[in-house]
């Protein structure tokens, strides 16, 4: 796991699939946004470095909420995520697969085999423009299209936006890949655009700490040519 500062209150966790991200507030206390593998969560406590609050889960993907309950167990956590995704994550329906593009079908067998993520306690269940307490105010947006009940967050005070799957950042801004339903993703997609945030954050790909609004602008539209 490579540990890389976004922001100095910022922290992207990058995993051999994905990636976590920690912000850190004003008194220390410590929020992730997602979780990594099941095979993440000793490596990610090693750099919790303050009081683990919440995991916001932005969806049910095992790359996303594989660590969570190990987590949320050791550091009594509060787990957050969708109200849609939440009975995935508690393991007691099954989620949907992707409906793949062609050019999707060689990316999705080179992904190498993810362990499956632990059924995970969710605390709190949410829904579009629901406030989470750190980082000044966090707005939960809903981002349907990856999944159902896919979030990203905003955080208007800092101009940060973490997208979960909605976009990722390999190599350029593009929309995500392994989407369930690709037209609503590409509308989720544009209302990530309208957001105008200085940094975007992805589940997969590198961060942009400054500028991210036009590299945001021009992945809507080149996911609508």
């Amino acid at each position: 796991m490579d540990v890389i500062e976004v922001l100095p209150r910022l922290r992207m966790l990058r995993f051999p699939v994905g990636a976590a991200y920690l912000w850190r507030d004003d008194d220390g206390g410590l929020t992730l946004v997602d979780a990594g593998t099941a095979d993440c969560a000793e490596g990610i406590g090693e750099v919790l470095d303050g009081g683990l609050r919440r995991i916001v889960l932005t969806h049910w993907h095992e790359d996303h909420t594989g660590a969570a309950a190990e987590l949320a167990a050791r550091h009594g956590a509060e787990v957050v995520a969708h109200r849609l995704e939440a009975p995935v994550i508690r393991g007691r329906v099954a989620g949907s697969p992707p409906v793949l593009e062609e050019f999707e079908v060689p990316i999705r067998a080179a992904v190498p085999p993810l362990p499956p993520a632990p059924p995970c306690r969710v605390d709190r269940e949410v829904d579009d423009g629901d406030l989470l307490d750190f980082g000044g105010g966090a707005v939960v947006v809903a981002v349907p299209g990856h999944t159902d009940g896919s979030i990203a967050l905003h955080l208007p005070g800092p101009g940060v936006l973490f997208t979960g799957d909605a976009v990722a950042n390999a190599g350029r801004t593009m929309l995500g890949v392994f989407n369930t339903d690709r037209a609503r993703a590409v509308a989720s997609l544009h209302r990530l655009a309208g957001l105008d945030a200085a940094t975007a954050v992805f589940g997969h790909g590198d961060p942009i700490a400054h500028g991210a609004a036009a590299a945001l602008r021009a992945a809507a539209a080149a996911a609508t040519e």
